[in-house]
């Protein structure tokens, strides 16, 4: 090699192999010693902007949703936030293309023909490549090599990229990789490595397997999604007859149609699909201009990324996307405080409150011989008044059943249409908070009872009893005066002492009458503001046990809901916004 040979490759390259006499040495093999950039500018490109705010949304979402989902379901979505940060902190001016495809596809006679360089070796014996081989026309790409675990003694530089300059493919580094279908498991785990780190990928057939179901299923239509960072390559056209080339071609874009992948043709964005003859040179010069002009846009690396972002997206889907109305409304609150206020006998509560009221009034305003009969016949039959222990018992148990199904149904409503793992989450804070309801709810109603000890009088209630010791008292007078009629004592005249004792017998009903027809009003009022306290207890505390909690969770999955929206972007921000507005 000559002084000024050795001046131009002074950054640790060396020759593969001499070339032969009068021809360009075609290889070079990059050592480990590989110079790079002081500083790399950030990946660029039109999706730049959209991509890193995608990127911090998928970052929170992952954040957020840690305590509900397991490690498995984040670990995809974990995977490309890694994989992002480590492309982001590497060279934005190189764009690292894979070449990939099946055996004998000829995709190292591909890699050999847009180097200009035998650096991939190639032949008949199987599997050829056992190892990714990378190429670089520029220097400053080490650390993408590193990062895809090539080693320095398979990084190959091709001497048309003399000077430092890659001319019209200045900045690709393009990586050879072994079989996809290869017999060799390791093989296949190299490919599936590389193909997971690439800026882009050249998927090469040929006429005989390209509608292979492994190359299809396996790779082509998972992969559906990064068709803009995608070259669908037909090599050996050459050994095609006429327009059988054209007919092959045909139907490989209508496989890769059927695969999802869209196809860049009339402007769209999409795959390119092209046809070629490695061996010939074929249509190499049209794939080496498209790859050029890839290159110099810069923006493989943000638009591989948005991919990798669409695909978490599509596999997070149904751990984020409801499908139906989940939410508490209006009518699931109050059928739930109507459950507890059932349970805690709310009903039952204000009816014994209006009975006892009227009772009091009836104590309070009845005739004292009507009084005196109530008190001995309370004292005569007391064991027929006292509710057996069995019976509260059961009633307690039935109480505890009613707070159980409310507690059920309430988290049935709010769980609707929910993704599973957030569904769990509710029923489970539901469960948490059910645990002592039942308990808290029999302290309201024990408290309730006490709190209302004696029952409130009217203000006409002494005029009432004043009336009813009147009426008393000319019973007596009347009765005293017939009596001393009787026995001699007072002159005889039988209808004034008759008529002043018949108006005391008759008094005293009616003033009792008169106070239970007017006690009937307070004391039903009186029952339902019992009824009304107990109730809206039950609903407090209900709704600080159990419907709180239920509305944190579903706070929570709204969060995250939206997170999720803009993961998917800004195209469906919209609809998944408004699937969220709905929660609550």
């Amino acid at each position: 090699m000559t002084q000024e040979a050795e001046d131009r490759w002074a950054d640790g390259l060396i020759a593969r192999r001499a070339a032969e006499p009068g021809e360009m040495t075609s290889v070079l093999e990059q050592g480990d010693e590989e110079p790079q950039d002081a500083a790399f500018e950030p990946i660029g490109g039109p999706y730049v902007g959209a991509v890193r705010g995608r990127l911090d949304a998928l970052r929170e979402l992952v954040g957020l949703s840690r305590t509900r989902l397991d490690a498995q379901a984040l670990a995809e979505a974990g995977r490309v936030l890694d994989e992002a940060s480590a492309r982001q902190r590497l060279s934005a001016r190189h764009t690292v293309v894979a070449v990939a495809g099946a055996t004998g596809s000829g995709k190292s006679t591909l890699f050999n023909a847009l180097a200009r360089s035998q650096i991939s070796d190639t032949g008949l014996r199987r599997p050829t490549t056992g190892a990714p081989i990378a190429c670089s026309w520029t220097d400053g790409a080490a650390g993408l090599l590193d990062r895809l675990g090539i080693p320095g003694r398979l990084r190959r530089r091709p001497l048309d990229s003399a000077g430092g300059s890659g001319g019209d493919l200045e900045g690709l580094v393009l990586v050879d990789l072994p079989d996809l279908d290869s017999a060799v498991v390791s093989h296949r785990q190299a490919a599936d490595r590389v193909l997971a780190l690439v800026d882009a990928i050249v998927w090469v057939v040929d006429p005989e397997k390209y509608a292979d179901a492994v190359l299809h299923e396996r790779y082509l239509r998972p992969m559906a999604g990064h068709a803009e960072v995608s070259f669908v390559v037909l090599n050996q056209v050459d050994r095609l007859p006429g327009d059988a080339a054209d007919l092959v071609l045909d139907d490989l874009r209508r496989l890769l149609d059927e695969d999802g992948m869209a196809l860049g043709e009339h402007g769209e964005p999409g795959a390119s699909v092209l046809a070629l003859s490695a061996l010939t040179g074929q249509g190499v010069g049209e794939l080496r201009d498209q790859l050029g002009r890839f290159v110099q846009e810069r923006g493989a690396a943000a638009r591989r990324l948005a991919a990798d972002v669409d695909a978490a997206a599509v596999e997070l889907r149904p751990l984020y996307v409801a499908d139906g109305r989940p939410g508490l409304g209006e009518r699931a609150r109050d059928e739930f405080a109507d459950r507890l206020a059932a349970a805690v006998g709310a009903t039952a509560a204000g009816e014994a409150a209006e009975r006892e009221w009227r009772l009091s009034a009836q104590r309070a305003c009845g005739t004292p011989w009507l009084r005196l009969w109530r008190w001995y016949d309370r004292i005569r039959v007391p064991a027929l008044q006292r509710p057996r222990s069995d019976t509260r018992i059961e009633e307690q148990v039935t109480a505890r059943q009613r707070v159980e199904q409310a507690v059920r149904t309430v988290a049935d409503h709010a769980t609707a249409g929910l993704p599973a793992p957030w569904a769990q989450a509710v029923r489970e804070a539901a469960v948490r908070g059910a645990e002592g309801l039942p308990e808290a709810l029999d302290d309201l109603a024990v408290r309730e009872e006490l709190e209302r000890g004696t029952s409130p009088r009217p203000p006409w209630w002494p005029a009432a009893v004043l009336a009813q010791m009147a009426m008393t008292a000319i019973q007596i007078v009347g009765g005293l005066w017939l009596l001393g009629q009787i026995v001699g004592v007072l002159q005889p005249g039988l209808v004034v002492p008759a008529l002043v004792m018949l108006g005391g017998v008759v008094g005293g009903p009616l003033v009792e009458w008169a106070c239970a027809v007017a006690a009937r009003g307070p004391g039903r009022r009186y029952g339902q503001e019992v009824e009304r306290r107990l109730r809206e207890a039950a609903a407090a505390c209900g709704r600080a046990k159990v419907l709180d909690p239920l509305a944190a969770e579903l706070l929570r999955y709204r969060e995250v809901r939206e997170q999720y929206a803009a993961v998917v972007g800004a195209g469906a921000a919209a609809g998944a916004r408004a699937g969220a507005g709905r929660v609550g």
